[in-house]
């Protein structure tokens, strides 16, 4: 199961900003969105994780990927930065 791997992971990024940082860096492993949020937010990190081959996961809901961060609100996207 591909989310395992990011809510085992040591370090991660969660959030939109903090993960496109993390790509932009060559810091991101594998990247993970959640399809329902707004296309505006995870679009350029889409792009870039294209760009850069960067494996992309699609997480059904914003709330299932930040309930696998482990925080109480949704969130759009997160990385794993280190295993």
């Amino acid at each position: 199961m591909p989310l395992a791997r990011l809510a085992s992971a040591k370090k991660k990024t969660v959030g939109s900003k903090q993960t496109m940082k993390a790509i932009q860096r060559g810091q991101a492993k594998v990247v993970y969105v959640a399809v329902n949020a707004e296309r505006h937010v995870i679009d350029p990190i889409i792009q870039a994780c294209r760009e850069k081959n960067i494996p992309l996961v699609e997480v059904e809901s914003m709330a299932k990927l930040g309930k696998i961060c482990n925080i109480d609100v949704g969130c759009a996207s997160a990385a794993v930065i280190e295993d």
